[in-house]
């Protein structure tokens, strides 16, 4: 096998390290993860933040030449490490704890921002000894796209090229879009259309930017499959329900007083279609643990040799690029997190005895240790935008609920307990999935790992306050399980733990979206996609899948015109893509911090268009954008 060359030697001096890469990172990355940790608790789906911090890194560091002298390639990619480790923090932290307040506990900023802190420190840790095995050994296996894509960038930028305005473009449309939508409210955002003669059958569309640029990062063929799910729901389950439920005299658990005639297709959904989505999403969830069992132990033995003592006293002789941190530092911070785990109230639940500590501690390295190692393999396939971490948080949540249940922990105490130890090990193997693509674009450029995996350490760090400040103003100011923030991911884990602790699950129901997941693997079609278009709204999967077919558009226009610059120019519209997503992220946090502190949410523009009028204004203003994503990705030439 040929040996790799970075595209920085390993005997370069050049700097790799500095304060103004890591403030750098850290402010961009507390503004891209509060974007990331709204889109979230708005439809359950994070994304990358990578590749964009990766460009406006360049640029700001470009822009400041005259002040602060220029900065290396490899400092960029310490900007862009820092600052992505807040989106995976995001993640973890909006999938876990908006079900504590929905239970009606009310968990305070530090004890949200620890969690946060110890999830990183973990996911960063453990993927330590695994570094060699999947990023240098798996080199040509495991392609980490984002990662590549991240590092592709730096090398563009350091060669003459840059295309940071498309992210910015991106922002400030996505900011103004969703300040229009959601401040002056000119115009509705979300649209319905009744199907005649299907009874209570309804399509909708939620158009905003944020979704139609998750569509189009994500491509054609898992928008496909996510509205393939919400279609079956909408246009199939409800309307089955309603039909053949219309003429029960009496209400049907798992609801108690409202007759299934009586419901809109909204209820329908909320009562009865959401547990069979969840069933879908838990057994794709644990699908996908089993599928990962085989490169699970593989990681697992490579890196227990990694902790041997020859393996460590190779490291002294190893070259710049192959030098990860002390193992000393990762058995120190393993044992550090026990330690406050285990003797401090905030981690495994307030007012929880010794020995519920001492097992849900010993819970969370557990099931941490095993997810940081599925989830840095996933990445590496599918990239961080489709990692399963709800999928791997689902599990967490059973087996530990199922412990608890046999030892007779089922008071509400307990609940909290086993969400918190959920919310921990959500944010190791998503972090860990993040640092996976950064290690990967280290690896290319020629960057030294223990340098991004001290930088991921303190982005995790210095996020993990403003994260949870933002999820905790948003769910002030709207309320979690609202419509403007309905959680579902977290609204999802409530529902597993009330299940397995106070066994009052609708089974049959839960059952059925099982079976549906099952069938979708038989298919050869990835369950966990389709299970969470089942198990959300329609409105939230159609600009998804419009996202994905203008990018399937897009790929087909440029491999007619010139296959060289295909590659380049759907490239371009990822960057685009991520600036919307970020851009009205961004709005949302602000939005919810002007409610927040004026004591009221915005009112709206007295001339703002309702009725047809609003929505035929909603449509081709969407419309509109998808035109432009279209064309700024297609176009001939873009300039650098």
């Amino acid at each position: 096998m040929k040996e790799f060359k970075p595209y920085v030697p390993a005997e370069s001096p050049m700097r790799d390290f500095s304060l103004r890469a890591l403030l750098v990172g850290a402010v961009f990355g507390v503004l891209f993860g509060s974007a990331n940790a709204y889109l979230g608790l708005r439809v359950g789906l994070t994304i990358s933040t990578a590749i964009p911090l990766a460009v406006i890194s360049v640029a700001l560091f470009k822009s400041m030449e005259k002040i602060w002298g220029k900065a290396t390639i490899l400092e960029a990619n310490i900007a862009q490490t820092t600052g992505s480790a807040s989106s995976s923090l995001a993640s973890g932290i909006i999938f876990t704890i908006p079900a504590l307040f929905l239970w009606g506990f009310e968990p305070g900023l530090f004890q949200i921002a620890l969690l946060g802190m110890l999830g990183g420190m973990l996911g960063i840790v453990f993927m330590i000894p695994l570094r060699r095995f999947l990023i240098v050994k798996e080199h040509g296996t495991l392609p980490y796209p984002e990662g590549t894509a991240a590092a592709q960038v730096l090398i563009a930028a350091d060669t003459g090229g840059s295309k940071a305005r498309f992210v910015f473009q991106g922002l400030g449309i996505g900011a103004v879009y969703k300040g229009l939508l959601s401040f002056a409210k000119l115009w509705p955002s979300e649209l319905n259309l009744k199907i005649p003669g299907l009874k209570k059958g309804l399509l909708g569309l939620e158009a905003t930017p944020a979704l139609l640029g998750v569509g189009y990062i994500l491509g054609f063929r898992i928008g496909a499959i996510m509205v393939a799910g919400g279609l079956l729901s909408w246009l199939g389950i409800i309307p089955l329900i309603a039909h053949f439920g219309e003429k029960v005299p009496v209400p049907l658990f798992p609801e108690t007083t409202k007759l299934i005639s009586e419901m809109s297709p909204g209820e329908i959904w909320s009562r009865y279609v959401r547990y069979i989505g969840a069933g879908a999403v838990a057994v794709a969830g644990i699908i996908t643990v089993f599928k990962s069992l085989p490169t699970m132990i593989e990681s697992l033995k490579i890196g227990m040799k990694e902790l041997t003592p020859g393996a460590m006293a190779e490291v002294a002789n190893r070259i710049r690029t192959d030098r990860d941190l002390s193992f000393k530092i990762v058995i120190g911070i393993v044992l550090l997190f026990l330690l406050i785990s285990i003797f401090s109230p905030y981690v495994v639940g307030l007012h929880q005895t010794f020995l519920t500590r001492l097992i849900g501690s010993f819970a969370i390295a557990f099931f941490a240790f095993i997810f940081v190692t599925v989830s840095s393999r996933i990445v590496g396939l599918v990239g961080v935008s489709s990692n399963p971490t709800s999928g791997m948080a689902i599990v967490t949540l059973l087996g530990t609920s199922a412990v608890f249940f046999m030892l007779g922990w089922t008071d509400p105490l307990s609940k909290t307990a086993v969400l918190t130890i959920g919310t921990v090990v959500a944010v190791a193997a998503s972090i860990a999935g993040d640092i996976s693509q950064d290690l990967k674009a280290g690896y290319l450029l020629g960057a030294t790992p223990r340098r991004q995996q001290a930088s991921e350490l303190f982005g995790a760090f210095s996020s993990a306050f403003f994260i949870a400040l933002a999820v905790m103003t948003l769910g002030e100011v709207y309320g979690f399980g609202t419509r403007e923030i309905p959680a579902p991911q977290a609204t999802l884990m409530k529902t597993v733990v009330d299940g397995v602790l106070q066994a009052n699950l609708p089974w049959g129901l839960v059952l059925i979206g099982a079976s549906f997941a099952i069938v979708s693997e038989l298919l050869s079609v990835p369950s966990l996609p389709f299970a969470v278009g089942i198990y959300l709204p329609l409105s939230t999967m159609t600009p998804v899948f419009i996202g994905g077919v203008i990018r399937r558009m897009v790929e087909h226009w440029n491999r007619e015109q010139a296959a060289d610059l295909a590659t380049e120019q759907t490239h371009t519209g990822v960057l685009l893509s991520s600036g919307l997503i970020a851009g009205e992220g961004i709005m949302g946090v602000a939005i919810a911090a002007y409610a927040f502190f004026v004591g009221a949410r915005p009112a709206g523009v007295p001339f703002g268009l309702h009725g047809l009028a609003g929505d035929l204004v909603s449509l081709l203003v969407f419309a509109a954008l998808g035109y432009f994503l279209f064309f700024i990705s297609t176009r001939k030439k873009v300039e650098d």
